[in-house]
This record gives C-alpha cells, sequence and structure tokens, in this order.
C-alpha cells in the first residue's frame, strides 16, 4: 500500500458508472478500486474529488489519467451519456491539485490496454492467431457502444479513437431491416448504437415484439440476458450477437485488424455463452470476396474486471516523461483526437 504521496489517479468513467483506483508506478496494479454512480455528482471534478475524500484521504497523487466515455477533442471533453457539461482538463486538474493529469477517451484507454491482457483476460471466439505486429480493434456495447483502434510505431502503440459507434447499423436479414426501419421512424436515424447498446437490447426486443403484434413488457437489458429461455428474449439476443458480429467484421476490415478484434463493454460478458454460440463470427467472417481473410482473424471476449483502467496507467507509463517524478507544473492533454 502506497504513502500519501507517489500514487497515479486512475479512472474509467462511464454514463452509469465512475470506477477510480490508485496504481503505483506503470508496473503496479490497480487498488482502492471503488465505483460512484456517475449521476450522483456535477461532473468528472467532482466524482474525482469524491472517491479521494471518500477512499483514499491519506493520498495525493502525483498524476492522474482519467477515461471518460465521451469524446475528448479540442481541449474539452464531454461524457455523452451522463448529463455532465462540457469540460476541460486543466479545470479538473485545477480542481483535484494533481502536478500532471490527462483525459481520453475511455475506448482510447481500452485500447492500450490490449497488449497488457494476458490469457485469463480473455475468452476467445473464433479465427486464427493475432498477427504480433498487426493493428488491433476493440469493439464494445456498454452504456453506449464504443469502437477504438490501437496501431504499431517504431516508438510503440499508438490508440486511433474515433466515432464508430455512430456509423449505421449493419442490418442484413429482412427481420433486422424491420427493425432498423422502426429505429428510424422512432429516431429519425438508424446508427449501431441505438441497437447495439445496453438500451439498444432493449429497443431490439420492444420492436421485435411490435413487428409480431404483441405488447412488450418494457424488459431492461439485465432482464433480457436473464430470460434467455424466452423466445423473444432469446431472439433479440441473437439478433445483437449477429449485428455486434457485423459491425466488428467492419471495424476489422476497416483497420486491417489482423492483431484481432476484442470485445469490451458491460454487456457482453454476462452472455458470453450466448455470444459463443450465436452468429456473430459467421457474421464477422462473412464479407465477400475476403472471407478466407476475416477467418484468419482472431476474435476475442475480455473478461479483465477492469481494462480500461490497466489503459489508464499504460498511458501514464508513456507520457510521463520521469514515471518516478512528474513536472510539478505540467497538464497533458494530449488527446486532441476525435475519440469513440
Amino acid at each position: 500500500m502506497t504513502g500519501p504521496r507517489g500514487a497515479w489517479l486512475i479512472a474509467d468513467v462511464g454514463g452509469t458508472n465512475a470506477r477510480f483506483a490508485l496504481v503505483d508506478g506503470p508496473d503496479g496494479a490497480p487498488y482502492r478500486i471503488r465505483s460512484l454512480p456517475t449521476r450522483e455528482h456535477a461532473g468528472l471534478a467532482e466524482a474525482a474529488a469524491a472517491y479521494l475524500a471518500r477512499y483514499a484521504p491519506d493520498v495525493r497523487p502525483t498524476a492522474a489519467c482519467l477515461a471518460v466515455a465521451g469524446p475528448v477533442a479540442g481541449g474539452t471533453f464531454h461524457l455523452t451519456n451522463a448529463g455532465w457539461p462540457k469540460g476541460t482538463p486543466e479545470e479538473v486538474r485545477a480542481r483535484l491539485g494533481v502536478p500532471y493529469l490527462d483525459v481520453l477517451n475511455d475506448f482510447e484507454a481500452l485500447a492500450l490496454a490490449l497488449p497488457r491482457l494476458g490469457g485469463d483476460d480473455l475468452v476467445p471466439i473464433g479465427g486464427g492467431s493475432p498477427s504480433p505486429d498487426a493493428p488491433k480493434a476493440v469493439v464494445g456495447p456498454g452504456t453506449g457502444l464504443g469502437v477504438a483502434g490501437l496501431v504499431p510505431t517504431p516508438s510503440g502503440w499508438v490508440p486511433l479513437a474515433g466515432e464508430g459507434g455512430q456509423v449505421d447499423v449493419p442490418a442484413a436479414t429482412d427481420r433486422e431491416l424491420d427493425v432498423a426501419r422502426l429505429l428510424r421512424k422512432v429516431k429519425g436515424t438508424a446508427t449501431a448504437e441505438y441497437l447495439l447498446s445496453g438500451a439498444g437490447l432493449a429497443r431490439i426486443h420492444r420492436y421485435l415484439a411490435a413487428l409480431d403484434g404483441a405488447d412488450a413488457p418494457g424488459l431492461t437489458a439485465e432482464e433480457i440476458t436473464e430470460r434467455r429461455d424466452d423466445p423473444r428474449c432469446a431472439e433479440a439476443l441473437g439478433m445483437f450477437c449477429a449485428l455486434l458480429g457485423s459491425l466488428a467484421g467492419n471495424v476489422a476490415l476497416t483497420l486491417g485488424a489482423r492483431g484481432g478484434v476484442y470485445l469490451g463493454g458491460g454487456i457482453l460478458p454476462r452472455v458470453a455463452d450466448v455470444l459463443g454460440g450465436s452468429a456473430f463470427r459467421e457474421r464477422f467472417e462473412g464479407k465477400p470476396p475476403l472471407e478466407e481473410y476475416m477467418r484468419g482473424i482472431p476474435t476475442a471476449l475480455i473478461v479483465h474486471p477492469a481494462p480500461a483502467l490497466a489503459g489508464a496507467a499504460a498511458r501514464l507509463a508513456q507520457s510521463l516523461p520521469d514515471p518516478q517524478a512528474p513536472p510539478a507544473t505540467a497538464t497533458s492533454h494530449p488527446t486532441d483526437l476525435e475519440p469513440a
């Protein structure tokens, strides 16, 4: 356990929960991991300050890296699904009194964690072996839908943030197209996140009921995953996995992700058995005329309990000029890229 100095503050802040932890340098394991309900706090600085006050009052972090589920661009960040106003890293740094602070997108952090994940952190879902020097990709449905890449360079791995969750939903079957039409009628658009997220799974279930002329019970994503013996819940989960397979395949083609496509987010670990037996891999590979190319790309489910925290620690290890003594006046916000 660390003393009052020397620790790094790291965080994975989503639309529902903000998970904070401390880590002692680049090789340390996160500890004092705590989750705070995002909506109980007015903003990122307030949530981080509450964590330090409650769970680490004896610690004065020398650096911090906070991963947020939203855009980090132009010197500002915006947590899309939490209702928080836009903020700046400088505002957070000043509130916390941390000498060095970085804010990045949560899936950018998740991408940075990929090289650190071992065999126990992953459940393979088909494909060959990852090419060690090829790009990797991560896709994850949770409160929203995140997408990011990771590219090898002579100076190390570089994450690629984007807004891949907002692409058009990759509907292919007649039933999926009917669901997409209902989505477009209600939302005015049919983006992937509207179906490949917690709210999206509930939406798929509701739209399937509407297509069948039945009353929808208004189940949540958690309830749907628990009622997989129910035919409509099973169909909703199957469609969810199939659409995710198509999207993951599109990402793999776009990035040339022969290093593998990794699946994160909070939903999939609860339905790992369903995912493995679904059309996910068939849809992932079904990209004519490149089926053979796609069959060689591995896909795996991330089951590490806190991968984005590991990615935040990796970012600090990369960006701090001296991990043992960060500059007393430095404020880092190098992630002026459009995130996932």
